[in-house]
């Protein structure tokens, strides 16, 4: 359960350094990568034409929430996790900062609770469950392709 919480902080960084930067070029990669998620999960799901035309408005909507929630709420206390001044926060001030956070984490799982509540009349329940593997599978390999292009291999 912690690697899981630990890989979705190290992809909401990635995800706000990402729109932080974005250019037309990093454009172009986000959406090369949303159309390789979107063939991935098509195909690991085996999604109908018939699911595929409501799931996917359903997920789409439900990674906009996501991506709103860590920009607007999760940005903020990362930028301030970077300043010089984050060493020297009170007590006070950092406890007022993790319940912020604490908040905005709730938030992303009341969305999620929401968005599995909405496909239960889309898709089966396995298939529910084979989209959060494929989510997974399909980030693991993202990561894997950046670690290798990093090292060069």
């Amino acid at each position: 359960m912690k690697i899981n919480k630990i890989i979705s902080l190290i992809i909401a960084f990635v995800s706000l350094s990402v729109c932080a930067q974005d250019g037309p070029f990093m454009r172009k990669k986000k959406e090369q990568i949303k159309a390789l998620k979107v063939a991935f999960i098509t195909n690991e799901l085996e999604l109908t034409s018939e699911e595929s035309a409501k799931f996917w408005p359903l997920y789409n909507a439900y990674e906009d929430k996501q991506q709103e929630i860590k920009k607007q709420k999760l940005k903020g206390y990362l930028n301030r996790m970077d300043d010089d001044s984050f060493d020297k926060l009170s007590d006070k001030e950092a406890t007022v900062m993790l319940a912020q956070m604490e908040s905005s984490e709730d938030e992303l799982f009341q969305a999620k609770k929401k968005f599995v509540a909405s496909l239960k009349g889309v898709i089966s329940p396995l298939k529910i469950l084979k989209l959060k593997r494929s989510e997974e599978n399909f980030n693991r390999k993202l990561l894997q392709q950046y670690r290798d292009k990093k090292l060069g291999k």
